[in-house]
């Protein structure tokens, strides 16, 4: 593989088709290309199961050099054992599970350090679910309420790998109504951008600038950026939140975003399909 600067992540929202077609595990095939591919199932409470699924999709997809990475202790990650496996490393696919595993494990250790040097030196590093959350340089880890966002409601959130900044991401969006917690989450962190993901959806961001939706579901970009008015501070607990100036884009297949401009820009999916 070809290695630029900055490479790609690919974060996908949980429950990507394992079948017959699987649009976005294809992806991250086609940009590993003839390179080397490590599964981390840090996150998972099922590692050998995790790895035996997801071992049978990339070979049978014709990945050639596929290898795992699993950690069980923050020691673990300090072995030159485990940073072995990451050596060559084209790219490093993350399974779902508990972010804070990941976070806990192999935060601040020798594995996190080639994590980014993998991506800055032009390599992919995809997370799917918990593996997608965990990305950003503040991720979200629990709370909200499948209801609107209300003042109190306890949004959990934490430090993450920080291959990206200033942005959150949340997962299995709409499948699990996750907007509420995700309109919190930015009215108490305006400069974040919140992005929920469909599963069996994925975002691909190239050199750090713009990402482009790829699957069947939605992604939903919420802006604070112009937000000029939240009752966060002036009502009582248990409030409804009121956000005004806050913008909301809804993207599907094909559509792009920028990330430096915050705007979106609508490409059909019928011609993302017709060139693959």
């Amino acid at each position: 593989m070809t290695r630029g600067r900055t490479g790609t992540l690919i974060i996908i929202g949980g429950h990507e088709d394992k079948g017959d077609d699987p649009l976005i595990l294809k992806e991250v095939v086609s940009r590993i290309g003839d390179g080397k591919l490590v599964v981390a199932t840090v996150a998972s409470a099922l590692p050998d199961e995790m790895w035996e699924d997801y071992q049978r999709v990339f070979r049978r997809l014709g990945v050639k050099h596929l290898f795992r990475l699993d950690v069980e202790s923050h020691e673990d990650a300090y072995s030159d054992g485990k940073r072995r496996i990451l050596e060559d490393a084209d790219g490093v696919f993350f399974t779902g599970g508990d972010q804070l595993k990941i976070t806990s494990l192999i935060g601040a250790s020798p594995i996190c350090e080639r994590l980014r040097e993998i991506y800055h030196e032009g390599g992919v590093i995809c997370g799917t679910s918990a593996g997608a959350s965990v990305m950003t340089d503040t991720m979200l880890v629990g709370g909200g309420k499948e209801e609107s966002a209300r003042i109190g409601s306890m949004v959990r959130m934490a430090p993450g790998l920080a291959l990206v900044s200033d942005m959150l991401i949340d997962q299995h969006f709409a499948e699990r109504g996750r907007i509420g917690r995700l309109l919190g989450a930015v009215a108490q962190n305006p400069r974040l951008l919140g992005i929920g993901i469909d599963e069996n959806t994925a975002i691909v961001l190239t050199g750090g600038r713009r990402f482009r939706v790829i699957g069947e579901g939605a992604v939903y970009v919420i802006n604070a950026w112009d937000m000029t008015y939240s009752n966060l501070t002036d009502e009582a607990e248990d409030r409804a939140l009121s956000m005004f100036g806050t913008r909301l884009d809804i993207l599907s297949q094909g559509d792009t975003y920028d990330l430096s401009t915050r705007r979106p820009n609508g490409h059909p999916a019928a011609e993302m399909e017709a060139a693959d």
